[in-house]
């Protein structure tokens, strides 16, 4: 280890010249390394999904399809021509009980918090007409009230767990809308 004052002389950079080096090699600036793309954060990697239509499930289980048209460090987004698609499973409430229905909702520009997105990702553009797989198109205020119905059911049910649970001494997060 060298010992060094503020008075000498700083070493000579990378590059130039030794008897180490190769022909030609002085003199040329430094060439920027390309960074893997695992180095970017999650944010960064919405570059590559700009202007491309995607799907995002949010948390509160809602499911939108647009264009990303903007981002930010967040990773708040921006969609654009933004659908709201609802589904409603196979069940015995369908008028087909063997195939799920779906209706989407015209929502236009959408802003989303970037903490409320659960998921996203690509929709292909060559499948993006078909409907999904089990599912036909079915009225909007049918697919909505038959969706609230559904949300209504699983509420009372994870009430009546999460009460059923209080009598056993567990305490769920729930437990004071159960109480009162």
């Amino acid at each position: 280890m060298e010992n060094l004052s503020i008075s000498d002389a700083p070493p000579p950079p990378p590059g130039a010249g030794g008897p180490m080096m190769p022909p030609g090699v002085l003199g040329r600036p430094p060439q920027p390394q390309q960074l893997p793309a695992q180095m970017f954060t999650t944010a960064a990697q919405l570059l590559d999904l700009t202007d491309k239509k995607l799907m995002v499930a949010l948390r509160d289980g809602r499911k939108l399809l647009g264009i990303l048209r903007s981002w930010d460090q967040y990773a708040n987004l921006v969609l654009q021509s933004t659908k709201e698609r609802i589904y409603v499973p196979p069940g015995p409430k369908n008028p087909n009980p063997n195939r799920g229905l779906y209706a989407d909702i015209e929502r236009g520009v959408f802003l989303v918090r970037g903490e409320n997105v659960l998921l996203l990702g690509e929709i292909d553009l060559d499948k993006d007409d078909d409907p999904p797989p089990g599912y036909d198109v079915g009225e909007l205020k049918l697919v909505q009230s038959l969706a609230n119905q559904r949300k209504q059911e699983e509420k009372n049910k994870e009430k009546h767990k999460v009460k059923k649970l209080s009598t056993l001494g567990f305490e769920g997060e729930n437990l004071g809308d159960v109480m009162f």
